[in-house]
């Protein structure tokens, strides 16, 4: 059974092995909110299984199709947050958007929302349509408005293919790159960037990036900057996995490109290992809309464990609990958000229980039951 239904003022229950507590535990919840407290005439909904907070998104775009479209309506964008929701995906970093939709931060049928506004990206050298394109001396001026459009993020395009060089080369200079991550900090918000390259990363991490997406380019000296500084790595594996399909449409024209972004791709799986292993905060996004479909969260988690080699654990907790703490959205504790899904096995048993929950609850309602 799917789709929204019950009394969404009707208070609901679930026992089961809540992790990471690893206790078997009673949550109650009440609105939108959890209680470890009984609950007179709550409804029990789940007893017994595996119970974790909402699955998060980390790197997803709610405003592009398939095929790097941007959408035309918000019921486009409701009907792909809606195949995120379905997956357990219960709240979603919105790394930016060409159509705007703050309706959805409210919507109780969403997913809950951390949002970019569009991507701040070079001019003629980035997906048509998808970002602001914009000179260098317009790009500090230009995040500081998108800092007003989303609700506490901003998106960078940080590199792309220069086609007058044949290779992956910074969206603009130096300096520029790091007046946009001040521009933002000025701003109240926090910044993100698209990296694919050695170069652009190093000058957005030296300069106090908040998160990197992608990342891979990164080298050892920077990921232990990345380490002590806290700054986050979102490596969307099921994208890089695109690199040998993007490089054998390039190699025509852009040899030099195309064995560059095969050779990234080689070495990503190290680089995400090192990542984990030097105390990077690592989460999972897959880079949905474009050239991801949605809905695939669980396969992103997958590529986590097998290729990055990190621990069942680990990849939960940057797919759930942790994730929603970086973006500020409260887990299973009392009195924190009634966002839930639950599965019949222990998911750090096998991972790949994650494709098929068996319960999912959104802002204390049920969304899916099997």
């Amino acid at each position: 059974m799917s789709g929204f239904h019950g009394d969404g003022d009707r208070p609901l229950h679930v026992r089961g092995v809540l992790l990471p507590d690893d206790e078997v535990t009673d949550l109650w919840l009440v609105g939108d909110r959890v209680s470890r407290e009984p609950v007179p005439g709550a409804v029990t909904v789940a007893d017994g299984g595996y119970l974790l907070p909402g699955l998060v998104d980390a790197h997803c775009h709610v405003g592009i199709l398939r095929g790097a479209r941007p959408i035309t309506s918000l019921a486009e964008a409701k009907a792909l947050a809606r195949q995120d929701r379905d997956a357990g995906v219960l709240a979603i970093r919105d790394a930016g958007s060409p159509f705007p939709y703050p309706e959805l931060d409210d919507d109780p049928e969403m997913p809950r929302m951390a949002r970019a506004g569009r991507h701040v990206a070079p001019v003629k050298r980035y997906l048509r349509d998808i970002g602001i394109e914009v000179p260098a001396d317009e790009v500090a001026a230009t995040v500081t408005a998108q800092a007003r459009a989303g609700n506490g993020w901003v998106k960078l395009v940080g590199d792309w293919i220069d086609r007058g060089i044949g290779d992956l080369a910074p969206a603009w200079d130096e300096e520029t790159l790091a007046g946009a991550v001040a521009a933002a900090h000025a701003a109240g918000v926090r910044i993100t960037a698209h990296t694919f390259s050695e170069q652009a990363v190093a000058t957005l991490v030296r300069a106090g990036i908040d998160c990197v997406e992608h990342g891979t380019g990164l080298s050892e000296d920077l990921i232990d900057e990345m380490a002590r500084r806290g700054t986050a790595l979102v490596p969307t594996m099921i994208n890089i996995e695109n690199f040998d399909d993007i490089a054998a449409q390039a190699e025509p024209k852009f040899p030099t490109y195309a064995a560059h972004m095969r050779a990234l791709k080689r070495r990503f799986p190290e680089v995400v290992r090192a990542a984990v292993e030097a105390g990077v905060p690592v989460y999972a996004g897959t880079d949905a809309g474009g050239g991801i479909d949605h809905g695939l969260i669980a396969e992103e988690m997958w590529l986590l464990h097998q290729q990055a080699g990190m621990s069942t654990e680990a990849v939960l907790r940057a797919a759930s609990w942790g994730a929603r703490e970086w973006l500020g959205f409260p887990g299973l504790e009392h009195g924190g958000l009634a966002d839930l899904v639950a599965y019949d096995q222990d998911p750090r048993v096998d991972l790949r229980v994650v494709r098929d929950p068996k319960l999912i609850i959104l802002r204390g309602r049920v969304v899916k039951s099997r």
